[in-house]
């Protein structure tokens, strides 16, 4: 985020940036801060002094507002108060998650000199101070900052020019668990490939930013765009700088990538780089995506199927929270990161499901799996934080913990007969490092501090040095004691006492008559040094006492430091052993996604899906997966499962299409919704909500279902609704899925009908694709008559007693008409204009009539009759009304209230409405 100035702040840190006249009339520290801040100037500045990071100028004036503390002023500067704000230290990471979430970035500026050595330099030196690292949305590793079951990636944008067309490619990295992916793209699909993996940050040359083809994509991406020198992103460089960062002399090992991917991958490196400062995450080798092994899905799709979140931002009531039964960090973020990416390669998904059906053949290993997951901790994140010099002894202790789990799953797993994928990742965990596991269980104490600089992480016993100093430190009195009674036995002097003060420290006194004792010899005097003469006592000391005394003095320094060196070992030896770690904690989420999975199939009752290379698609008793568990969990009936068969007809090779009809509120797009979604969760390698699923791999998958304004973007609902189905049509084959609900509805009738009308024509006869397409165009259902691969369906409904019932059951056929006033009342429109909605309708479909629409602009009874209730209102009461409301019911028997009644209804029928 640009910081935004005020116009006295604008003026006021131009001066302070760019004169050398100000840097002279400010103090040394205040020149101090201008330095650097002119070095990081699209970050607020985080400036230690002391306890707290203090903001000065417009940095204050920003973060005051963001984060709602208080601004105050420091001293002035070219005549004008310095504005300042700060934050205490210790609590820095809860006001860097509020900056952050407000895709603000952070210069953390520390001091790197100690205070004792800038005194040396002068009493008016200021300690050296400098960034030791950018915060920045996409390279934050801290706990508090991540979400446990979300990736958090930077991205990177490169593009090559030259050859026919430019090359487009993507570098992504999460430096809190070290995942390194590359791609490339096209402008046409940039945007859904940026929505699969959902960066935090994304990062291009600036050259781009502005750059027409790619500017739509960008527009919609906002914030998380950050323009970057376009030499970040030179390919001549590129292999070069990679390899460096890996400690390689070439990258022939790695795989072959394109130029366009080394660029992004190099500028993504470097941007680590340009943010971490001096330490280096973690990363994987860059592994590279190929764009047709993953499911293409728009982003318009991701968004109308709510995978992740629903169109209002909230992750309840997504498919993905109805999914997930994860029990660990990394497996939810794998879980994600599989319904976002779902396979198109049979084999690999066969071997996803294979696991499933493996763990629901052994209720008792999935069960003592999930256990032993609950058990693990996040250890890709634990790793990173302490790569970067950033971890404590809890993320130790998390790499103790996750090792000691590991062995005990890897135990369940072993002597068993595995699928692919189980195997692999067994093969993964027994090779984790066993000594790492013991060197830490050997040093790490169980109740561990947050921070390494409180010391009392390593266990007592470990080291016999540090347990000596930490007896010192904790229990001085005692060892003096027992020193004491040494002496006191030595020289038989039962009134000797140790004791202390400010001027000798530690000494022995002892009465003036005991003295000659300790001075009648020369070994006595050399073993008892004499130190004051008193009246009544004479005191002494011992080379062993004045040795305990220092001892006591620094035992607390030097167990923190004995602690500290303890530290730094164990880190030291965590992240050489990064790689098989990483491999490790990839091997226990699939584990968790594979247990979480099974469990879910066996509770929801879903069924293995047959997934092969052809165009079949047939579901049987297919049901929505989040709308299924809502009604369940709300209402508790039971969900209306459909079928849906879109398998090429008989001597076809190509998928058919069904064009439904039916009511609003009959469940249309929730069926067109429940068959993308079970299509995504067979290829992502789930098992799904049917009786059976046979599902040809599909491509790509497109769905249209609902539709809402682009305001910002200068776009209609209709025109919305209009790009995405070009989108639609101009991108979908014989082998996409496409779901389209009510085209052409946001515009006149027959326009409308016929955009329908082409669309269909076009998927059928052009795009050669399965389909479901849902329209109150009930003129449309003649098309079968002339597609062969179109079928018409319905959602049945039956009536009753003038009322609507939905049966939300989908049937061959077409709809004979919308029921929409039916839904209308259902509403609550007033009766009045339910009925007059129904006179309308029955003219507007009278065959006979040429335009029946001009008839009915001179006949409005409905406000007519309004009228004429407004006259008789100004008039007064009726007679028939004045008579009525002079009758007492109460004191008239049955027989005259009958005979009043007739003769009211007499006058009311004799002389009109107006009597």
């Amino acid at each position: 985020m640009t910081i935004s100035l005020s116009p006295t702040a604008e003026a006021l840190t131009k001066d302070v940036l760019v004169s050398d006249a100000s840097r002279q009339s400010a103090t040394p520290m205040m020149e101090q801060y201008i330095e650097i801040k002119a070095s990081n100037p699209d970050s607020l500045l985080f400036y230690r002094m002391g306890d707290f990071y203090e903001l000065f100028f417009d940095d204050a004036v920003e973060a005051s507002r963001a984060l709602g503390i208080t601004l105050t002023k420091r001293g002035q500067h070219m005549g004008h108060d310095i504005p300042m704000c700060g934050v205490p230290v210790h609590a820095a990471d809860d006001y860097l998650q509020k900056l952050i979430g407000l895709d603000y970035r952070v210069a953390v500026c520390e001091q790197v000199e100690d205070p004792a050595e800038a005194k040396k330099r002068g009493s008016k030196s200021v300690v050296r101070r400098d960034v030791v690292r950018l915060v920045t949305p996409g390279t934050i590793t801290e706990e508090k900052l991540l979400s446990p079951g979300e990736a958090n990636y930077l991205m990177a944008l490169a593009r090559i020019k030259g050859g026919s067309e430019p090359q487009l490619a993507l570098a992504w990295i999460d430096i809190s668990t070290g995942i390194f992916r590359l791609a490339e793209t096209e402008a046409s699909r940039l945007l859904a490939d940026v929505m699969r993996i959902e960066p935090r940050e994304l990062i291009l040359p600036d050259t781009l930013f502005a750059d027409p083809e790619l500017k739509p994509a960008l527009d919609v991406l906002g914030r998380i765009v950050m323009p970057q020198p376009a030499v970040l992103f030179d390919s001549a460089t590129a292999e070069r700088r990679i390899a460096q960062y890996y400690g390689v002399t070439t990258l022939d090992g790695f795989g072959t990538y394109s130029r366009a991917e080394l660029a992004a991958a190099s500028a993504a490196v470097a941007y680590v780089e340009k943010t971490q400062i001096a330490e280096r995450p973690p990363l994987g080798r860059p592994e590279r995506e190929s764009s047709a092994s993953t499911l293409f899905i728009d982003p318009a799709t991701r968004a109308n199927l709510e995978l992740t979140k629903t169109l209002s931002g909230d992750r309840n009531g997504s498919l993905l929270k109805a999914l997930d039964r994860t029990v660990t960090g990394g497996g939810a973020r794998l879980l994600a990161e599989r319904l976002m990416s779902p396979l198109t390669d049979p084999q690999a998904i066969h071997d996803r499901l294979d696991s499933l059906e493996a763990l629901l053949a052994e209720p008792s290993l999935r069960q003592a799996l999930k256990e032993g997951l609950k058990q693990m901790p996040d250890m890709p994140r634990a790793l990173s934080r302490l790569a970067l010099d950033r971890g404590g002894p809890r993320d130790l202790g998390a790499i103790r913990q996750g090792l000691e789990t590991a062995a005990l799953i890897a135990g369940l797993l072993e002597n068993r007969h595995l699928p692919r994928e189980l195997g692999e990742a067994l093969g993964d965990l027994k090779a984790l490092p066993s000594t790492l596991a013991l060197q830490l269980g050997h040093w790490l104490g169980e109740d561990l501090p947050l921070l390494k600089r409180d010391g009392g992480f390593v266990r007592e016993g470990a080291s016999s040095e540090l347990d000596e100093l930490r007896a010192l430190r904790d229990q001085s009195r005692r060892v003096i004691a027992g020193l004491q009674l040494q002496y006191a036995e030595e020289t038989g002097i039962k009134s000797l006492k140790i004791k202390h003060n400010n001027v000798l420290g530690y000494f022995i006194e002892v009465t003036a008559g005991n003295a000659g004792t300790m001075t009648d010899s020369d070994e006595a005097k050399s073993r008892f040094i004499h130190r004051q003469t008193m009246a009544n006592a004479m005191r002494f000391t011992t080379p062993e006492l004045a040795d305990l005394e220092s001892r006591i003095a620094n035992a607390a320094g030097q167990a923190l430091e004995l602690e500290l060196e303890a530290f730094e070992a164990m880190r030291a030896d965590v992240v050489d052993a990064a790689e098989a770690l990483k491999r490790g904690a990839r091997a226990l989420a699939v584990l968790d996604v594979a247990q979480g999975l099974a469990h879910l199939a066996e509770e929801q009752n879903y069924c293995r899906p047959t997934v092969d290379a052809s165009v079949t698609f047939a579901i049987s008793g297919g049901r929505h997966p989040v709308v299924e568990q809502a009604l369940r969990r709300q209402a508790g009936t039971a969900f209306v499962a459909n079928s849906c068969d879109l398998s090429p007809p008989s001597g076809a090779k190509l998928g058919a299409i069904w064009l439904l009809t039916g009511p609003n509120m009959g469940g249309k797009s929730t069926f067109l919704r429940q068959n993308a979604l079970i299509a995504i969760m067979a290829q992502m390698g789930s098992y799904v909500p049917a009786e059976s699923a046979h599902i040809g791999v599909v491509d790509r998958l497109f769905s249209r279902v609902g539709a809402s304004d682009d305001l910002a973007r200068g776009r209609s609902t209709f025109m919305v609704e209009m790009v995405e189905t070009a989108a639609i049509l101009n991108q979908a084959t014989d082998r996409s899925l496409v779901i389209l609900d009510e085209i052409g509805r946001g515009t006149a009738t027959f326009d409308g009908l016929s955009i329908a009308w082409a669309a269909v024509e076009h998927l059928h006869e052009v795009n050669c694709c399965r389909g479901l397409f849902a329209t109150h165009f009930h003129e449309l259902t003649v098309l079968s008559e002339k597609l062969p691969r179109l079928s018409n369906a319905t959602m049945r409904v039956k009536e009753w007693d003038g009322d609507v019932i939905f049966l939300h059951e989908v049937g061959p056929g077409a709809a004979d008409r919308s029921y929409g006033i039916q839904v209308a009342r259902l509403a609550g429109l007033p009766s009045s204009v339910v009925e007059r909605a129904r006179d309308v309708l029955a003219k507007l479909e009278d065959a006979d009539r040429k335009n029946p629409a001009s008839q009915l602009i001179d006949d409005l009874p409905l406000f007519q009759v309004a009228i004429r209730r407004e006259e008789a209102r100004r008039a007064g009461p009726s007679k028939v009304e004045a008579e009525l409301a002079a009758l007492n019911p109460d004191d008239m028997t049955p027989r005259e209230a009958l005979e009043a009644l007739y003769a009211l209804k007499k006058k009311l029928g004799s002389s009109g409405p107006s009597s």
